[in-house]
């Protein structure tokens, strides 16, 4: 316990630091994966194409070569900001491949007849989508979502490397301080533990609420 206790401020920055990377992380994969996503079952080609750039790209991209490009490649077209909003950046695109693959397994599930039903009574795309097929979507995949955010989680790891604050990089100052390396991973196994608990425990929720009965 003493290396907890005696280091605790330590410890909760590290994560509040992880806490927030996946916060913020999570809310642009969500918002990215539902856009293309909707990209990729759009009518128009340019846009399925543009979906599909996206996702072949981000997901076959190792995310450690994601961080180098966006956290490094980035400021030298001019776009300076804060080395932890360049780690949302990374972690957000990255993931939103993976929340729109799920979401479109979601639409998959969801009878032709729905949409075509929608515009036969006037709905555009947008509005069958959206109104009819997305809200049937989300309820088959709520579990798999939850799933690829605890793995956001866990991912955010990567950003210590990159000088942001994050509850992995605690070890480097516990080591430098003599510390014992095995519990000080344990107790940042703890935090991590705590956040992907938490994430699960939503989700858990979730899907008991508008999750598809089986």
């Amino acid at each position: 316990m003493d290396v907890l206790t005696e280091n605790f401020s330590l410890y909760g920055k590290g994560f509040l630091g992880t806490l927030e990377l996946t916060v913020y992380a999570s809310v642009l994969a969500l918002v990215l994966g539902f856009l293309m996503a909707s990209f990729r079952v759009a009518p128009v080609g340019s846009l399925r194409v543009l979906g599909t750039v996206w996702v072949t790209v981000l997901r076959n991209t190792p995310l450690t070569l994601l961080f180098f490009a966006v956290l490094l490649g980035l400021p030298r077209f001019g776009l300076v900001l804060p080395f932890q909003v360049f780690a949302v950046l990374a972690l957000g695109c990255y993931t939103s491949a993976f929340i729109c693959e799920v979401l479109r397994s979601g639409i998959n599930t969801v009878p032709t007849g729905q949409g075509e039903a929608a515009r036969t009574l006037g709905m555009s795309f947008r509005q069958s989508l959206g109104s009819v097929v997305l809200p049937q979507a989300f309820r088959s995949v709520i579990p798999p979502v939850g799933s690829t955010l605890i793995a956001l989680a866990k991912n955010s790891a990567i950003a210590g490397a990159f000088s942001v604050t994050e509850l992995l990089g605690t070890y480097k100052t516990l080591n430098e301080l003599g510390y014992s390396i095995i519990w000080s991973f344990v107790w940042i196994a703890v935090g991590y533990l705590i956040i992907t608990l938490s994430i699960s425990a939503i989700f858990t929720v979730l899907e008991k609420r508008w999750g598809v009965a089986r």
